[in-house]
């Protein structure tokens, strides 16, 4: 059921460390594309402290993750993991599933887990409006096909919106340093990053931030979505976290700054600073 896409689309990333598993690898594409190393790459200031906040727990996951009652009849969320749907193997179908949550202002920042191995000819990744459909007949990329959804076509690397009235020449590459028929494999997990205040949609994925896919998404409410064919296929979401509209409080940003300028690799020597333990606790999310 929705087989893997034919090779013949060129693939320009690495293996992973174990060798067994295709990965995105972004120091090999930012020396391949030095526009990576643009200003249309690095990550939003808002964007970049979020992912810096400690993750969200899993009563907060979980009252974000997929909905049980907002879903195609051919999935169903996992007894023993909610945050996780499966997919009956039924033959001619694509399936979509929405997040509980439909969002109206804010950032918000949710990890989709979807091994490669288990997205067939048609895997797609984004957000939509209540009105979207999530079932038709046949293998298609559903999210992104009509006017109520905004998608990623993980496969071959397409931004699908309104789809089906469009010249499939029209859709965009995305990331969109890529050529007309250049590909990377990503690796199973990826970070999507929905911002309701600029009304944008971006990914992430292996930290590197790829840039806006989607905007003019402001004023509109709009949930976490997918689309899948593989049959027996498993896909996980996790809520990473969220900010509000608000300015932020100085504090926030004077501990962003401290952390900044330690470094991620000595963020651990925090306790070993001249300073009051209240403070020391304040630069650890403590």
């Amino acid at each position: 059921m929705g087989q893997k896409i034919s090779g013949g689309i060129k693939s320009v990333d690495g293996r992973g460390d174990s060798g067994s598993s295709p990965s995105y690898r972004p120091s090999a594409h930012r020396q391949r594309h030095p526009e990576l190393r643009g200003p249309d790459f690095f990550k939003p200031p808002r964007l970049d402290l979020l992912l810096d906040m400690p993750c969200a727990g899993l009563e907060t996951q979980l009252r974000h993750a997929w909905n049980p009652e907002d879903r195609s009849l051919n999935v169903f969320i996992k007894e023993d993991d909610k945050l996780t749907f499966h997919r009956h193997p039924v033959a001619q179908s694509t399936d979509c599933i929405r997040g509980r949550v439909g969002y109206t202002r804010g950032l918000h920042v949710w990890m989709i887990h979807w091994p490669a191995r288990q997205r067939g000819t048609h895997a797609v990744v984004g957000v939509a409006t209540s009105e979207a459909p999530l079932h038709s007949v046949g293998y298609t990329a559903l999210v992104g096909s009509e006017s109520e959804s905004w998608g990623w076509d993980l496969g071959r690397n397409r931004l699908y919106h309104d789809s089906k009235n469009r010249a499939h020449s029209s859709l965009p590459s995305y990331p969109c340093f890529l050529e007309p028929e250049e590909a990377f494999s990503l690796p199973d997990s990826l970070l999507v990053v929905l911002d309701m205040d600029e009304g944008t949609l971006s990914f992430m994925v292996d930290g590197q931030y790829l840039g806006v896919a989607f905007r003019g998404l402001k004023g509109k409410k709009l949930h976490p979505i997918v689309s899948a064919v593989w049959g027996h296929c498993e896909i996980t979401m996790k809520y990473i976290n969220g900010l509000d509209p608000e300015p932020l409080p100085l504090m926030d940003l004077c501990r962003r700054a401290a952390r900044l300028a330690l470094g991620r690799e000595r963020l651990q020597e925090i306790e070993s600073l001249p300073l009051p333990q209240s403070l020391k606790n304040y630069l650890q999310y403590q």
